[in-house]
């Protein structure tokens, strides 16, 4: 791979190149420019350019996290929790502010995935992540799937594949799932629109690995068992069409939940639960 200035930042353009003959085997990847070349690919992770931002460098991310070694991947996700980068512009609706958002959870996933291999980073480090991620859940206003000429914003998908990595992680202890579940069905509950692009099984993922790994099942139950009663008292405050937002998006996931647990016997409580309840609502 070409020699890089360390004064001089590497563009899009250079960079994508870069990546280009790094993915296609054309070059190895280079250990004498790797802290340039990934500066560079943090400085673009939100890029507008989807062919850049998707194709390129979380590509190449997701190639590299078996690579680079765990100091990297330490100051990389310290990095990533920051202003800049999770939180970049968070709270906004409609702003290219969430590819960097979005993106940046899909690489604490690849981190977390990493440090589920190999063990190296100390559960105050999993502890402050799982309050990062709780956290970035609840602010996260831009729900918008695919985004067209932008390509994928997706972040409840990717924050759902993040928080998957961090529920099976042994230093995230089963005594912190119920926070957990309480956000993830906060955010699954949403009145703002409708999800359309399979953000409902993405966000059963980490539902389901909870329930494997120590969550009552009697605190999902519940939670699906008050749904009529929150529904109709959600239609008597809000309007008309938020209301059916919040309905679909409830109807979605209680049939996604129903046929990803098909031939779980630990989950046939909820299967019945849910029967019920869609037959109410």
């Amino acid at each position: 791979m070409r020699t890089q200035s360390i004064e001089a930042p590497i563009k899009d353009i250079e960079l994508k190149q870069i990546l280009k003959e790094y993915l296609n085997g054309e070059m190895p990847w280079d250990d004498k420019s790797e802290s340039h070349i990934i500066e560079a690919m943090m400085e673009h992770i939100g890029s507008t350019d989807p062919e850049l931002r998707d194709k390129l460098i979380y590509s190449s991310f997701f190639r590299l996290i078996n690579i680079l070694n765990h100091e990297k991947l330490i100051e990389l996700l310290e990095l990533s929790l920051s202003n800049s980068f999770l939180y970049k512009g968070i709270g906004e609706n409609g702003t290219d502010t969430v590819f960097t958002r979005t993106f940046t959870s899909l690489l604490i996933a690849l981190i977390l995935y990493r440090d589920n291999q190999d063990d190296f980073l100390p559960q105050r480090t999993i502890l402050k992540v799982k309050d990062a991620l709780i956290n970035y859940l609840n602010e996260e206003n831009d729900l918008r799937g695919y985004v067209p000429d932008k390509g994928w914003a997706h972040s409840v998908a990717h924050v759902a594949d993040a928080i998957d990595e961090l529920v099976v992680n042994k230093k995230c202890p089963s005594e912190l799932y119920q926070e957990i579940l309480e956000a993830l069905c906060r955010k699954m509950f949403s009145s703002a629109s409708v999800y359309i692009h399979d953000e409902d099984e993405r966000l059963i993922t980490p539902l389901q690995a909870m329930i494997e790994h120590g969550l009552p099942v009697e605190a999902v139950k519940s939670i699906i068992d008050r749904l009529p009663l929150k529904l109709k008292e959600q239609k008597e405050q809000m309007n008309f069409e938020n209301y059916m937002f919040l309905l679909a998006n409830t109807k979605s996931f209680l049939k996604s939940f129903y046929i990803k647990s098909i031939g779980k016997t630990k989950m046939l409580p909820l299967q019945e639960s849910i029967v019920t309840v869609l037959n109410k609502i």
